[in-house]
């Protein structure tokens, strides 16, 4: 007969791993850009189609539905990359996503989201962060190629320093955790990356005055290239002593001057100036001391 000391030996050795990576460095995951294995379809009856063996993924949108999917696993910081290609045309009401987000009404939150336009028209790159339930922290764009012609790279960086959005390998935000804990920061809830096309024709073209044109349905957005790599474990404490390369990235001396020049040259909106919203100032993380 054979030994059986074999197999249960890799099997104590394999649990000790996982013990150490919980005590020491979290547990750390990464999607390798295959959509069958790394994320589900969650909603639109069919309209979301995984093809090319997993390395295509489509989402559309019609009068009856829209669709989304969310990647398997839930992160504690990390960073995340998709390439999309947008809804080509007159996209005016449509909405096209990539996100992370925490479940419940006091959910974290990091978004992009593309807001569609009429033909010839540039779509609107809207960026927001939540935390506790508490979002209205927008910053839009537009962007310096056409987003429909063909596959761009858009970025999350998530540590407990800061959240970064890239665009192709650009920074065009960064939102800084305070030093001073008064204003919330997304450093304890587990997120997933979601993504979806839907209908937002009151608000997503020119304020709603635009709306979707929907005998130019359906409208068909294309995802490739998820990448995703953090930690995955469900403690908060664990998952601060991972060592990834995301845990520590800052921005040096030339991505600070790419985020200056991509605010100077492409932000159409930031909420920390407008004085409408904000008659008695600035909400403190505009001009908050940080980490």
């Amino acid at each position: 007969m054979a030994s059986s000391a074999g197999p249960k030996k890799t099997l104590v050795l394999a649990a000790a791993v996982v013990l150490l990576l919980l005590l020491h460095g979290g547990i750390v995951a990464s999607a390798g850009g295959n959509f069958n294995q790394d994320v589900d379809i969650t909603w639109g009856d069919g309209r979301g189609k995984i093809l090319n063996n997993g390395q295509l993924l489509t989402l559309s949108m019609d009068r009856s539905s829209g669709s989304g999917f969310q990647s398997k696993a839930q992160y504690l910081y990390g960073r995340f990359d998709m390439q999309l290609k947008l809804v080509p045309g007159n996209s005016a009401g449509t909405v096209t996503t990539f996100y992370l987000s925490s479940q419940g009404s006091a959910h974290d939150e990091i978004d992009f989201e593309f807001l569609g336009n009429v033909s010839g028209e540039p779509y609107t790159v809207h960026t927001n962060v939540y935390s506790q339930g508490k979002g209205g922290r927008e910053q839009q764009f537009r962007v310096w190629f056409d987003p429909t012609a063909d596959f761009h790279a858009y970025s999350v960086l998530w540590n407990p320093a800061h959240i970064v959005f890239y665009v192709d390998g650009v920074p065009i935000r960064e939102f800084r955790r305070r030093n001073d804990g008064a204003v919330p920061f997304p450093t304890s809830q587990l997120m997933r990356v979601y993504a979806s096309v839907w209908d937002a024709e009151e608000w997503a073209t020119q304020g709603g005055r635009v709306r979707t044109d929907w005998s130019k349905a359906p409208f068909v957005a294309s995802y490739r290239g998820y990448a995703a790599a953090g930690c995955t474990a469900p403690d908060a404490a664990a998952c601060a002593r991972s060592n990834g390369a995301w845990m520590s990235q800052e921005l040096d001396s030339a991505a600070q001057e790419q985020l200056r020049r991509a605010q100077a040259s492409y932000m159409i909106y930031n909420y920390c100036t407008d004085k409408y919203r904000f008659p008695q100032g600035p909400p403190p993380e505009c001009s908050s001391p940080a980490n």
